[in-house]
């Protein structure tokens, strides 16, 4: 009996030890909405473009610091926090015209798979839902930069995000059309996301 148990106390050791080298690999970050904006650009009358923001960005990053494509994103943007600059055009695409934050206050992006492009650089793939509807996207993301500890003894790190969507893709459909064949707003909407996120 005593070399059996031995075999499966080492057995348990050894599995101990594997799901704590497995679960010092992951790390759970949380973004930090005041160091963190989602910013859009969209042509107006194609001869310009009309840029704003989204504030209190939320979410969790669980990082695998041991193979970066087992990582996992998960953002919430509040969608009634758009800021254009011009208090009326912000109404309009606060209203059901555009965002309907009425009726939904926030945009989600929840992602499936993450891929190494090169040192530095992923493609994450996820669900982005807005406006009551969801498709896939593909963000383009420089990071994460290497983490520092901030004077209060909180570990950050932080991130670049890019990509394009067709808000046609989510019902926002409002438009209307000019005298040459344009349209008052485009269609594709460029996304830039400055993330900044903590851990204990």
């Amino acid at each position: 009996m005593g070399k059996y148990l031995r075999k499966a106390v080492s057995a348990a050791m050894l599995a101990a030890l594997l799901t704590m080298s497995a679960s010092a690999a992951t790390s759970t970050w949380q973004i930090d909405p005041l160091h963190t904006a989602a910013a859009f650009t969209v042509k107006h009358m194609a001869i310009s473009t009309v840029r704003g923001q989204f504030k209190n960005v939320t979410g969790t990053v669980i990082l695998d610091e041991s193979d970066i494509t087992k990582s996992t994103v998960n953002v919430t943007i509040d969608t009634t926090t758009v800021d254009t600059g011009e208090p009326k055009r912000d109404a309009d695409l606060k209203s059901d015209n555009f965002f309907d934050v009425a009726k939904f206050p926030t945009m989600t992006f929840k992602s499936k798979k993450v891929e190494q492009v090169s040192p530095g650089k992923l493609k994450v793939t996820g669900d982005l839902t807005l406006h009551g509807t969801t498709r896939e996207v593909v963000l383009d993301v420089e990071g994460p930069a290497a983490a520092i500890k901030d004077p209060w003894g909180m570990q950050r790190s932080a991130a670049s995000v890019s990509t394009k969507i067709n808000r046609q893709d989510f019902g926002v459909k409002w438009n209307k059309t000019l005298d040459n064949g344009g349209v008052v707003v485009s269609d594709e909407v460029n996304i830039t996301i400055d993330v900044e996120m903590t851990k204990k």
